[in-house]
């Protein structure tokens, strides 16, 4: 009976393992995937920051675009620095959507479709500083006058079906401000709602002053920090009662996004490790404990012909038959628990073969490892000592 739940639970720390460490390698490998997509735009060398401001000035909106525009033409000109451009309440590749009703007129030839795409608020100068490849038309212009929009390839595929967008007008019809533009330009598809959603739609307002506080983005010649006290320097001495707050690279907000996904993989690697560790414990407890007391037994059989080999092959194969139903098991429960990661793996199926696989070599591997110290002991056992003391 203590030989037999000894085994079950050695099974049960083994089939953990397998689960926890498949579900580590699942995240690990998502993670690889993210870090091959190309999101579009370029995130090197982009620094992020916002300047206080209260939402009283929108009442001017007028003032507050010319007020974002001269601190744009401030930051533009600083040493260091390649574009500068602003982008409302949401930053390029961290995860945020903002689905919005369009009406395009003139209509496209499903003109009974409805029309759902992403809004992003941008100044002039936000794909060259984002290096957003331009398809046609042209960019947001600097002081056009009046509000133009720029279409991502997503948009015109999904709605226009090849036909020309450029020369339509957008509307949204919800919209506080009664926002209207003029397509003047089509840009490549940025992942702009995370780098692990792909492109959608998406319409670019040409307005710098979308809000009071829009992110500013600064693509500078060498590392974003560095330039950091410049920037400091440069936004006190034109406005001296505003204040810059949030300032840090692109690449930290994108590597922020997906902070908790980071320690999610770090903890089920270490739940993981533990319970291999502990599984290999039991096994090897377990085996030493069932040399210990089948001594007389081995010492019988070595007296009676038994090669040590034979022995040896015994015992391990006992700590990988306990192995392999554990395996076994813990696949079961990998695939029972699938579902659970699902919504947090990119670009690699929750019954990945490759992860899977990876896992049980490792967890037998480590699993024969540990049963092969106490068949060899078993093998180096005196079959006269042990007579002599029974």
């Amino acid at each position: 009976y203590h030989g037999s739940l000894r085994w079950l639970l050695v099974g049960v720390q083994v089939a953990l393992a397998v689960t926890l460490l498949d579900g580590a390698g699942l995240l690990v490998r998502s993670f690889q995937a993210l870090g091959q997509v190309s999101p579009g735009f370029n995130p090197d060398h982009i620094l992020t920051f916002r300047i206080s401001a209260g939402w009283g000035e929108t009442a001017n909106l007028k003032a507050l675009a010319q007020r974002i525009d001269r601190t744009l033409d401030a930051l533009r000109a600083l040493p260091g620095v390649e574009a500068a451009a602003t982008s409302s309440a949401f930053l390029p590749g961290v995860p945020a959507s903002y689905p919005t009703d369009i009406t395009l007129t003139p209509p496209p030839a499903e003109s009974m479709r409805k029309i759902v795409a992403q809004s992003r608020f941008v100044s002039a100068g936000y794909f060259a500083t984002m290096r957003i490849p331009l398809l046609a038309g042209e960019p947001c212009r600097e002081s056009a006058g009046q509000m133009d929009a720029v279409v991502n390839r997503s948009f015109a595929e999904t709605y226009l079906s090849g036909a020309p967008s450029i020369g339509r007008t957008v509307r949204l019809p919800g919209s506080t401000f009664g926002l209207s533009g003029d397509v003047i330009g089509m840009v490549g598809d940025a992942r702009e709602m995370g780098i692990n959603h792909a492109a959608v739609p998406t319409v670019y307002w040409c307005i710098s002053a979308g809000g009071p506080t829009p992110y500013f983005l600064v693509r500078t010649r060498g590392k974003p920090m560095a330039t950091a006290q410049t920037i400091r320097r440069k936004i006190h001495e034109i406005e001296p009662a505003r204040s810059v707050y949030d300032i840090m690279p692109l690449k930290e907000h994108l590597g922020d996004a997906f902070a908790d996904a980071r320690l999610r993989t770090i903890l089920l690697a270490l739940f993981g490790l533990t319970a291999v560790s502990l599984a290999c414990l039991g096994l090897y407890g377990t085996l030493s404990y069932f040399v210990n007391v089948r001594r007389r037994e081995i010492g019988l059989r070595l007296a009676l012909g038994a090669m040590p080999g034979q022995i040896r092959q015994r015992f391990l194969v006992d700590g990988l038959r306990v192995s392999v139903l554990g395996c076994a098991a813990g696949l079961i429960l990998s695939a029972a628990t699938s579902r659970l990661l699902s919504g947090m793996l990119y670009g690699v199926s929750p019954l990945d073969p490759i992860t899977l696989a990876a896992v049980v070599l490792l967890v037998s591997a480590v699993a024969a490892a540990s049963s092969l110290l106490p068949a060899i002991r078993a093998s180096h056992v005196e079959p006269m000592d042990v007579l002599r003391s029974e």
